[in-house]
């Protein structure tokens, strides 16, 4: 995956023996997170050490990615890991980063998309959740109720008219309050992402 910054330049950032890492372009020390911000923005860097131009940016990457899993936001799943661990030394090695970068691409050019979509879906007026819900909720009372032997338990109201909420309004207002609260977490969530 290769990133552009605004001024189409490569950020230099320079590593010292202390671990100090400082931005040749803004000329200030930074911190890992200063530099996972610039990733967010989609700002390129190269990370080296200062005595022997040795190019640590992967290292470092991957102290930052190792940050972000001890603090408990959990990208990687302990199968992904246990299955990228197995391709170390397997002939299948050279051929996984290529299909990461292209998978997370694929990932990253969709994520608008995949947000919008789920902004709707969970953002939509809740009357088409209610119309499904009462359709469903009908036609299964009806089924039951084609059976000789079935008698609805207590609470559960006969079939119902056309049009008639009465016995599932309780249901739809519970649906509600999940999908808001599902709402909700995606909202924090996305605001924890940006």
């Amino acid at each position: 995956m290769s990133y552009k910054n605004g001024s189409g330049e490569l950020i230099k950032i320079k590593k010292y023996a202390n671990r100090r890492l400082y931005n040749t372009q803004s000329s200030t020390y930074v911190t890992h997170q200063d530099l996972t911000n610039l990733v967010r923005k989609g700002d390129a860097f190269v990370v080296s050490d200062v005595k022997t131009g040795k190019d640590l940016t992967h290292s470092v990457l991957t102290q930052i990615m190792f940050e972000q899993e001890t603090k408990g936001i959990n990208l990687l799943s302990i199968g992904f890991l246990r299955q990228l661990i197995r391709f170390y030394g397997d002939s299948m090695q050279s051929l996984v980063p290529g299909y990461l970068d292209f998978s997370l691409q694929s990932l990253s050019n969709d994520q608008d998309c995949i947000k919008d979509k789920m902004s709707k879906v969970l953002g939509a007026p809740y009357e088409v959740m209610e119309n499904h819900v009462r359709r469903n909720m009908g036609m299964f009372i009806d089924a039951l109720s084609m059976l000789a032997t079935f008698q609805p338990p207590n609470g559960v109201r006969p079939p119902r008219q056309e049009g008639s909420t009465k016995g599932i309004d309780g249901d739809i207002t519970a649906l509600q309050q999940q999908l808001s609260a599902i709402q909700d977490q995606l909202n924090r969530m996305n605001k924890k992402s940006e």
